[in-house]
Formats: structure tokens, C-alpha cells, sequence
């Protein structure tokens, strides 16, 4: 294997594998030891300026970051369930047996983290970025949901004149009409799509567009399509026509319930569909009025779409889940529908892995049901967009697009979130919002939308002294702490009762000291290495091997702990003065220092690495573009 280069940002950045998971590459575990340290407005900024809806998505986020959080690798590669071996302890070889019955250690608490940053924060009005003059450039946002809000909360500090335009009264798109107030309160919503529009931002509430050409004829520079993916699939089967009055699509029905336009559901409830819209549905159904409501789906609960914690609130509040079912029909009377009825399936895999779902031959089976809630999936909808305004669509409806640029085919059309490749998520949103942002930027300056400034990154040492880091390395050994909810009677009762409480201040610290501190890097340096192997002997993971270099199928069976887990790297030196090579294996590596505390000649030292993504701004153009367009003007 060829020596990492460590100019490279993308290695270190893969190291930190929260940060690489994230769209938007939140810096984690920067702003997890800070909220340790109990600076949380610190850790807020540090949040909003990549993420920007802390409190938000503190409380609804997808979690694509905890999945990736090695907490949980470095655990398994320790013995199932046991905690991680407490740096300077003896080194247990990472293989150690976990008492009988203890649990299994989870990832950390990531996103409850953000939200104490959030709920627990000083006033940062006075930390929001100050306002460039106007620089004559204007940039029209269609929706006011996460990614225009991104894009207008990137530009609008840089001179833009940005205006959003929404259909709604207030801000906030599918945030505000399809989460229930039991999962995210409408105070967090102002308060933060509050903080964007203050930075001179037009927004033009109760003004829905109908026309793209009409729109841009007014001569904005750049328009940004942030409209989301506002049509919820329809279910047409036996029964539909007729029991109309009875079965909502989703989505909608969970913006009517929002805006206050629905109070009540039918006690028998049947919630069609298995994604986080269903969980959603069928939650807000119980806190209605439905006595017997259960969701039905036709895969299996593990293929569920929803994520795994929203399909265990759902389970926890009483609600039965039932699946491989397929819906056939809606049983009406007089048009008053009385049920559905089901076919019964089971998965078949075929000799590549391909799943198909055939019937069991069971007889069908029928559910009472008052209402119907139909989530099985949403859909773009332009109908606004002309086919002559030069955008063009591909064959699902959705806009061609330059994926690295989310440019349209217009090319001062810019497309974003849902409305770009169909419905994701929030923090998706927000990082589609980041790069048409800089697209926008560079685009406006005479420069070429495509090419993409590469992050900043540096590594500082942590050194304080011989045995002594700027950061606390000693690595807990608590399980995942579980967020306090409200009491089961009041949480039930009502639709805008938060049901999730967060963390208290003690319970954050703990929970923040479970953090690896992926970002604190062992970095070697071979030319003072004297291959004593204390590294070797001090680590309590077993991560570090001097052997013959090699192949790296064939070295990763070499090393001390066999680096089973092909997607991430290893760290490999140039040849020492023996011929041999340093490896090091990054999955399980705990960064608690000992390696660099043991080292008698400092070839290893412990530096923090941090990436600064490429925002819109003077960092994401190119100077001498940027001249030649001053110039020509």
C-alpha cells in the first residue's frame, strides 16, 4: 500500500465518520465537547452555521450520523456490550467478554445533543452574521422550507436581495405542516426560521406561484425551487371512489391537523403505509380520538422505511404495526366505509437476492375501520413550471438536473431538496440548499457553477504538555442514556403537548463524554520512530501493527485485530528504517492518546482535524473570474 497522504482533507474527514455521514458534515464532535464543557451557545453556532435548524432538527433529524458513529464498532470489536476500555487502563487486546445480559452499548445521542445546544443556549441574535451592502443581484426562493431558507440564509448576508415567496402564512414548508406539534413545537419553528428572515430577507407569505415564466420575467438573476414534494400518493383499489369522504391522503391530512383545519378522526383508524409520514400519522390519530388505530403495511417491519426509533414511539404509544399486508379493497356501505380488506403475503427472495411478495394462500383478511390515512409515499408536482420555460423534466416528473450543481437545465434555474430528487429529508434539504448557495454565488460572478472550491481542513496539536491534551480523552464506559418523556396520560391527551423532554444538564454531560472525539487525530510521523512498539503494547484496541507492507486485502488480515470493516481506511506510513510499515486501523481506534502519552520520541502526536465546508461568499469564488467580471461591468 502507498502512504496516506495527509494532505489529503478527504481522509481525516472519513475518520470522522459522524461529519462524513451528515449531508451537511456537521462538525460533531466539536460541537459535542462543547456542549460538555456547558458552552451552549457556542455549541448552537457551531450547528447553525452548517445545519441550520439546531432545534429543529435536534428533535425530528433522520439520524444519518448515529449509524455512522464507530461508538457502536468500536464496542462490538471490544465484546458485545461492553463498554470501551478506559484509556490508561491495561490494554484488554479489544476482545474482552461483556458480563452476561448487560446491553449492548448504542451510538451516541447526536441529534438529542443538538437539541440541548438548542434548548439550552443564551440569546444568539447578536452572534447572527452582519449584513453586507445590497450588491445589486436578485435571487427569488419558490417555498419556504429548509432548503430556500438555507439558500436565502447563505446569500442574504452577501448583499443579495433575496426574496422567498410561500403559499402559507409563515415559514417553515413541511416542517411546520406535516410535524406534529407533539414532536416539534411551533415556537422552535419562529424562532428559527425567524433568525434567517431577519437578515433582510422579503418573504412573501400567502403568495403561491403559478407561473415560472411570469416569474422570471420580474428579472430576478437566479430563481431557487425549494417547493418540496407537495402530493401525496393515491390508492386506487375497489372502494376508493365510493368512501371518498373517509380515507385523507397524509400529508394533507397532517397540514389540516397543523393548521388547526382537523380536531377529531373516527375511533378506528387504518394508517396505509410504513414511512415516518405513517409513524406521524398514526400518532397524531391517537392523540384525536382514535381509540384502535394500527398501521398496515406490505413489507416486512424491518423493511420499513420509517426510521427505527419513530416505528418504536409509535409501538411504545400503543399502536400495533402490522405487516405484509396488501391492501385490496375499502369496504363501504351507503358510502360509509366499514374496513378494509387484505391480502396476505410473505417475501420470497430469488437466487440473486431479489425480494418479491407472494401470496400465502391465507384466506383475506378484514379490519373495521371508521378512517383511512393514506402515506404511501409523495410525489413532485410542478404544474406551475411551463414545458416551454427551457426546464426540463425527466420521465418521473422530477427536473434534469447538474447533480453537483442542482442547476437546471435553465441555467438561472436552481432546484433544491424534495423538489430536486424527490422527498428525503431535512438536513438533505439544508446541504441541497448549501450548494445551490454556492452555485448561485459563483454563478452571478461570471464563474463557472461546477467547480466546487475544495473545504478548508486543518490539524492542530493538542499537546499541553507530556501527558496532558486540550481535550478530555478519557473514554466512558456508560451505555446510551435514554431521553425522559412526558407522563403517557398528558402526552395522549393532547396533540401539542411535546412528548420528548431532552436531556437535563447532568444527563447531556454524561451522554456528550460517551463521544470518541473522532476528529482528534493520531498522527505519526515515521522519521522519529525508533519501532519500539510501546505504541503497540499500550493500545487497548489493538489498532496499531508494524509489519511487511503488502496488498491491503492481504494486510488487513495481517494486522494485530483484523481490519474487517473495508470502507474505512487505513492508516498507512512510508517504510521505517527496518523496511516495515506502521498500520493503523481507524474503525476501532478510540483516540484516547495513549499511543502519543507512551511514545518516547513523539512520533505520535494527537491533532485535531477540522473542515470548514465551502459556503456561498469570497471563499467559494475565483479571484481572477471575479476580476474579469468587475472589468467587463
Amino acid at each position: 500500500m502507498q502512504p496516506t497522504n495527509l494532505a489529503d482533507p478527504a481522509y481525516f474527514h472519513k475518520v470522522v465518520d459522524c461529519q462524513w455521514a451528515c449531508p451537511a458534515h456537521t462538525p460533531v464532535p466539536e460541537y459535542i465537547r462543547l456542549i460538555g464543557q456547558g458552552r451552549y451557545s457556542d455549541a448552537y453556532m457551531i450547528n447553525w452555521v452548517s445545519n441550520v435548524f439546531p432545534g429543529v432538527l435536534g428533535r425530528t433529524c433522520d439520524r444519518p450520523c448515529e449509524p455512522a458513529c464507530r461508538r457502536g464498532r468500536v464496542e462490538e470489536n471490544n465484546g458485545p456490550g461492553a463498554g470501551p476500555p478506559q484509556a490508561g487502563s491495561a490494554p484488554l487486546g479489544g476482545r474482552s467478554e461483556a458480563p452476561e445480559g448487560q446491553i449492548r452499548p448504542e451510538p451516541v445521542a447526536i441529534c438529542r445533543l443538538k437539541r440541548v445546544a438548542a434548548d439550552m443556549k443564551d440569546d444568539v441574535k447578536g452572534r447572527m452574521p452582519t449584513l453586507a451592502p445590497r450588491n445589486g443581484k436578485r435571487v427569488a426562493c419558490v417555498g419556504a422550507g429548509p432548503s430556500s431558507l438555507t439558500v436565502a440564509r447563505d446569500l442574504a448576508p452577501l448583499g443579495y436581495e433575496v426574496t422567498v415567496f410561500d403559499g402559507e402564512a409563515r415559514a417553515g414548508g413541511f416542517i411546520r405542516s406535516q410535524i406534529p406539534r407533539f414532536r416539534l413545537p411551533e415556537s422552535v419553528i419562529d424562532e428559527e426560521t425567524g433568525y434567517i428572515l431577519d437578515l433582510g430577507v422579503d418573504f412573501r407569505s400567502n403568495q403561491r406561484i403559478d407561473s415560472m415564466k411570469a416569474l422570471l420575467a420580474q428579472g430576478y438573476d437566479a430563481v431557487f425551487v425549494g417547493c418540496g414534494a407537495p402530493r401525496g400518493r393515491d390508492l386506487q383499489i375497489p372502494g376508493r371512489k365510493e368512501a371518498a369522504a373517509h380515507i385523507h391522503i397524509g400529508i394533507d391530512w397532517l397540514a389540516s391537523v397543523s393548521f388547526g383545519h382537523v380536531t377529531s378522526v373516527g375511533q378506528r383508524v387504518i394508517v396505509l403505509g410504513g414511512g415516518n409520514t405513517a409513524m406521524d400519522c398514526c400518532r397524531s390519530a391517537r392523540r384525536l380520538g382514535g381509540t384502535d388505530v394500527k398501521v398496515i403495511v406490505r413489507s416486512g417491519f424491518e423493511e420499513m422505511k420509517a426510521s427505527p426509533w419513530e416505528k418504536e414511539d409509535a409501538v411504545h404509544e400503543g399502536i400495533p404495526i402490522v405487516n405484509f399486508h396488501v391492501p385490496k379493497s375499502f369496504e363501504h356501505r351507503n358510502g360509509q366505509l366499514v374496513g378494509m380488506k387484505f391480502e396476505v403475503v410473505q417475501a420470497v427472495f430469488d437466487g440473486e437476492g431479489r425480494r418479491s411478495l407472494v401470496p400465502t394462500g391465507a384466506p383475506d383478511v378484514f379490519f373495521e375501520c371508521d378512517t383511512v390515512l393514506l402515506a404511501v409515499g409523495q410525489e413532485n408536482a410542478f404544474p406551475w413550471i411551463e414545458r416551454d420555460s427551457g426546464i426540463e423534466f425527466d420521465r418521473w416528473g422530477l427536473p434534469v438536473l447538474r447533480k453537483e450543481t442542482f442547476q437546471s437545465t435553465e441555467p438561472r434555474v436552481f432546484f433544491g431538496g424534495d423538489a430536486a430528487f424527490g422527498p428525503k429529508n431535512i438536513i438533505t434539504a439544508v446541504a441541497h440548499g448549501h450548494e445551490a448557495a454556492v452555485s448561485i454565488d459563483r454563478l452571478l460572478h461570471g464563474e463557472d457553477p461546477a467547480r466546487r472550491p475544495a473545504p478548508m481542513t486543518n490539524l492542530m496539536s493538542q499537546k499541553m504538555g507530556i501527558h496532558e491534551w486540550s481535550y478530555h480523552n478519557d473514554v466512558s464506559g456508560d451505555t446510551r442514556f435514554k431521553v425522559p418523556w412526558a407522563k403517557a396520560e398528558v402526552a395522549l391527551a393532547s396533540i401539542r403537548v411535546e412528548v420528548e423532554l431532552g436531556f437535563d444538564a447532568a444527563t447531556a454531560f454524561k451522554e456528550a463524554s460517551r463521544c470518541l472525539n473522532c476528529d482528534v487525530q493520531t498522527v505519526f510521523t515515521r522519521e522519529t520512530c525508533i519501532e519500539c512498539d510501546a505504541c503497540v503494547d499500550i493500545c487497548p484496541m489493538d489498532c496499531i501493527t508494524f509489519t511487511a507492507n503488502g496488498e491491503e486485502t492481504d494486510l488487513r488480515t495481517r494486522l494485530n485485530a483484523p481490519a474487517l470493516h473495508a470502507t474505512q481506511d487505513l492508516y498507512v506510513s512510508g517504510a521505517l528504517k527496518t523496511g516495515h510499515v506502521m498500520v493503523k486501523d481507524e474503525d476501532v481506534c478510540l483516540h484516547c492518546g495513549l499511543c502519543a502519552e507512551r511514545c518516547p520520541t513523539g512520533a505520535w502526536d494527537m491533532q485535531k482535524f477540522l473542515l470548514n465546508t465551502t459556503q456561498a461568499g469570497p471563499r467559494c469564488r475565483d479571484e481572477k473570474a471575479g476580476k474579469r467580471l468587475m472589468e467587463v461591468a
